[in-house]
């Protein structure tokens, strides 16, 4: 189950990459534009500013960050939807994904397929994480394995840049792709758990936590905070958090 105030902590850091995203898409009157994994909406509807006379739809998995979004009164169509069985519409002209693809198992596949059903000149703009290998990661991994969990976090389940550039050159369209690592300076709050392990309650840590009884869960939650302690250290009233995304903004052939 997903938490939008838990998700919403670091809100200013999570929206950096959407616009650094959403900036490379040159449309300029989109008929209909699709945010898959929209979230809790709030950034949903800065593409709803962006393109005022476009019809603007979200998707998002998580019935939880859906009634946040329609909460927010934002001029979008927010609907509970798995991305595993969206079909783009004939007219949509942009479609996004933010910091939501590495959720879905096997979305390498659903990228091409997208693609083909897309209009001539349409853009795909994504966004995913690529810290799998960072200390954060590393610790999450090695708690899960020794907490009976067996290998419960996945490696890598994304493309590098590259990786994602060659299957959309692949499926006909001018890519543009690249990596950037944000390096976020988290406020340490005195009495406060660690601001790592706060940011990772709102996103890595939801399936940990739905498998574990509130007992091992606060075991679990109390010894990686502790590592995480180790690996992210505090200096003066912050902790350094290196953060590494991936990027790749497609467009179809034509127009």
């Amino acid at each position: 189950m997903w938490d939008p105030a838990s998700y919403l902590r670091f809100g200013g850091e999570r929206a950096r990459p959407f616009f650094d995203l959403v900036a490379r898409i040159g449309a300029e009157r989109p008929r209909a534009v699709a945010d898959l994994g929209c979230g809790p909406g709030n950034l949903t509807a800065v593409l709803a500013e962006r393109w005022p006379g476009a019809r603007v739809r979200g998707l998002d998995s998580s019935a939880e960050m859906i009634g946040q979004a329609r909460v927010g009164s934002y001029p979008v169509d927010f609907e509970v939807g798995d991305l595993r069985d969206w079909t783009p519409e004939a007219d949509l002209d942009v479609v996004v994904s933010n910091a939501a693809l590495q959720w879905v198992p096997g979305h390498e596949a659903l990228l091409p397929r997208w693609v083909a059903a897309l209009p001539p000149g349409a853009w795909l703009a994504v966004q995913v994480p690529g810290n799998f290998d960072a200390p954060s990661h590393l610790a999450l991994r090695a708690l899960s394995v020794e907490a009976g969990l067996g290998d419960f976090v996945r490696d890598a389940p994304v493309l590098d840049p590259a990786g994602y550039a060659d299957l959309l050159a692949g499926a006909g369209c001018a890519v543009d792709a690249w990596e950037t690592t944000y390096l976020h300076r988290l406020p340490v709050v005195p009495g406060a758990e660690h601001p790592v392990l706060t940011w990772m309650e709102g996103t890595a840590l939801r399936p940990v936590r739905a498998a574990l009884d509130h007992e091992r869960w606060e075991v679990f939650r109390d010894t990686l905070g502790k590592r995480l302690a180790k690996v992210y250290p505090v200096r003066g009233t912050v902790v350094s958090f290196p953060f590494r995304r991936i990027f790749v903004v497609a467009r179809t052939q034509g127009d």
